[in-house]
């Protein structure tokens, strides 16, 4: 039998922490933006290219990843240019990238199965 412990207030505080940034990842245009800036400092028009989505959007994408430690961002002239502040955060692709595949093979399997 599996001893189930309590969630204490602290713990739960964690969770909720975790939740915060996987909502600010949780976006196709977040995911390129992450991706682009783990390769370095970008400024916003350029990541406004990348993501092809207007300034307004891109900035509102960019707001709620700093807003969750994500990003971090400094002004030169009327450019506003944005970094990864965990470069980290981009290892955990290769895990989603994982139950991706998993996902699909267990799909394979069961269409296999389903076959006349």
């Amino acid at each position: 039998m599996i001893a189930v412990e309590a969630t204490t207030q602290l713990d739960y505080s964690l969770y909720e922490a975790r939740a915060q940034v996987f909502r600010a990842m949780a976006h196709p245009a977040r995911l390129q933006i992450l991706e682009c800036l783990s390769k370095g400092e970008r400024c916003v028009c350029e990541l406004q290219q990348v993501v092809g989505s207007s300034l307004p959007t891109v900035s509102r994408h960019l707001a709620q990843m700093k807003a969750a430690g994500l990003l971090g961002c400094r002004r030169e002239g009327t450019n506003i240019y944005y970094r990864l502040l965990v470069p980290c955060i981009t290892s955990t692709f290769a895990c989603i990238d994982e139950a991706i595949r998993a996902d699909s093979e267990r799909r394979a399997e069961v269409c296999a199965a389903c076959a006349p």
